[in-house]
C-alpha cells in the first residue's frame, strides 16, 4: 500500500517543492509508467510521481499506477499552483471535485467529472494546522496566509485526494522559502522523519466537518478547523451550491427550489462518509451566507439526509 504525491515540471509551484522533497533523504528512482510518468520512492510506503503534463489533467493516475506496479494506492496528494485576484501570496490545502455541474451539460474548467465529489483526504485538517505552524515557524506568515479552499477542480481520482498550493502569482509559485515549507509539510505528514505521521484516520467515532456555504476560502469553517483535533471533508462554497428561486412567493421548501444543489451536498455528503469509516458526518453551515429561503431549503435537505447540523462548539 502506498500514497502518491504527484507533480508536473509545467508548474513551478509543483515541481520547485517535489524538487525540495526529492532532496530530502531516502529517494531512488522508481519505475516509469505509461505516457511519461515518471516516479520515485521512499521507503516502503511514498511514491512521488512525476509528468510533464497540467495537474488537473492526469485523470486515474492511482488506477494507472496500481495497474502498472501491482502496489495499492491508499491516498493521493497533488502539488500545484493557486491563483487568486487578490494576488495575495498564499499556501492553501483543499479537497476536490465539481459536484454542482451538470452531466452531459457544463465542461469543468479545471479538470473533473461532472457531479463528482472525490473522496476527502482525512489529512486536509492535521496538515492545514501543521502547515500553519511551519510556515510560522519559517517566517513565512504574515505574508502568506495559510488557508483552506473550498472544493473545486479535478483530475479524477478514485481513492483519498487533497491539494497543496502555492499562490497567487508567478512571483510566489517558485518561491524557494515557499517550495521548503511544502515539503517539509510532505515530510513530516508522512512520517518520512522520526516522527509518527500526521493525520491519520482510525474510525473511533470522531467528528467531522461538511462545510456548507461561504466564500472560496471557507472563512467560518476555517474559524472551526483551525482548532487542534477537527476533521475535515468537503467544503461547499457558494458557487458549488447553485439554487434557483422559486417563483411562487411561498413555495420556498426543497422540492421547490431547483439547481444541482442537492445533488452538490448529497455527493460530497456520501464521499466523506466513505472517506472517514467510523466517522460522524455533521454539518456546518456558514448561516450568513444564505438568504432565508435558502437556509431552509438547505436545513430541510440535510434533515432529509439524516446529517446532523452542528454549531462550532458541537466539533470539539
Amino acid at each position: 500500500m502506498v500514497v502518491l504525491v504527484v507533480a508536473t515540471t509545467s508548474d513551478a509551484a509543483s515541481a520547485t517543492p517535489a524538487a525540495a522533497f526529492l532532496a530530502m533523504p531516502g529517494w531512488a528512482p522508481g519505475p516509469t509508467i505509461p505516457d511519461g510518468v515518471e516516479s520515485f520512492g521512499n521507503g516502503g510506503e511514498v511514491r512521488l510521481l512525476r509528468h510533464a503534463r497540467g495537474i488537473v489533467e492526469e485523470d486515474d493516475l492511482d488506477l494507472r499506477w496500481e495497474a502498472a506496479t501491482g502496489e495499492r494506492v491508499t491516498e493521493v496528494v497533488l502539488l500545484s499552483r493557486h491563483t487568486a485576484v487578490s494576488n495575495r501570496p498564499a499556501l492553501t490545502v483543499h479537497p476536490i471535485g465539481v459536484p454542482h455541474l451538470r452531466e452531459g451539460v457544463d465542461v469543468p474548467p479545471q479538470g473533473g467529472r461532472p457531479g463528482w465529489a472525490a473522496l476527502p483526504n482525512p489529512r486536509i485538517g492535521p496538515w492545514l494546522r501543521l502547515l500553519r505552524r511551519i510556515a510560522a515557524d519559517r517566517g513565512l506568515v504574515p505574508e502568506f496566509e495559510i488557508t483552506l479552499e473550498g472544493t473545486h477542480h479535478g483530475p479524477v481520482t478514485n481513492t483519498p485526494t487533497l491539494f497543496v498550493e502555492i499562490g497567487s502569482t508567478e512571483e510566489y509559485w517558485g518561491r524557494q522559502d515557499a517550495a521548503d515549507a511544502v515539503a517539509l509539510l510532505l515530510w513530516k505528514g508522512l512520517g518520512l522523519g522520526e516522527e509518527e505521521s500526521v493525520g491519520n484516520w482510525h474510525g473511533n467515532g470522531e467528528k467531522v466537518l461538511l462545510g456548507i456555504g461561504g466564500g472560496h476560502y471557507a472563512p467560518r469553517h476555517m474559524d472551526i478547523v483551525t482548532k487542534d483535533g477537527v476533521w475535515v471533508g468537503h467544503l461547499l462554497s457558494g458557487y458549488s451550491l447553485p439554487m434557483e428561486e422559486p417563483k411562487q412567493p411561498n413555495g420556498k421548501n426543497v422540492a421547490d427550489v431547483g439547481g444541482m444543489w442537492k445533488h452538490s451536498i448529497k455527493v460530497s455528503y456520501e464521499a466523506t462518509k466513505a472517506a472517514f469509516p467510523g466517522g460522524e458526518i455533521i454539518a456546518h453551515i456558514d448561516q450568513k451566507s444564505f438568504k432565508g429561503w435558502q437556509k431552509n431549503a438547505i436545513t430541510s435537505y440535510l434533515q432529509e439526509l439524516s446529517i446532523r447540523v452542528g454549531k462550532p462548539n458541537d466539533f470539539f
